[in-house]
């Protein structure tokens, strides 16, 4: 994809070149994490994230509302 700017689900960042980010796929049954790649990123209900720290902090979000 050209000129895709994407935008970290926590802090707010942009990335038209998100190399290192990650990505999240989930539901109330599953969440799924992916290292970055245009196919994962574009998918439906994909969260992006700029990194590691930013992933974790969606991550223990996402376990206090599903599992708390």
């Amino acid at each position: 994809m050209i000129d895709t700017i994407f935008r970290c689900d926590i802090c707010g960042t942009e990335s038209d070149n998100p190399v290192r980010w990650v990505i999240i796929d989930c539901n109330s049954s599953h969440l799924t994490v992916y290292r970055w790649s245009n196919d994962a990123a574009t998918s439906p209900g994909a969260r992006h994230y700029c990194g590691e720290a930013h992933a974790q902090v969606y991550i223990s979000r996402w376990f206090q509302n599903y599992c708390g």
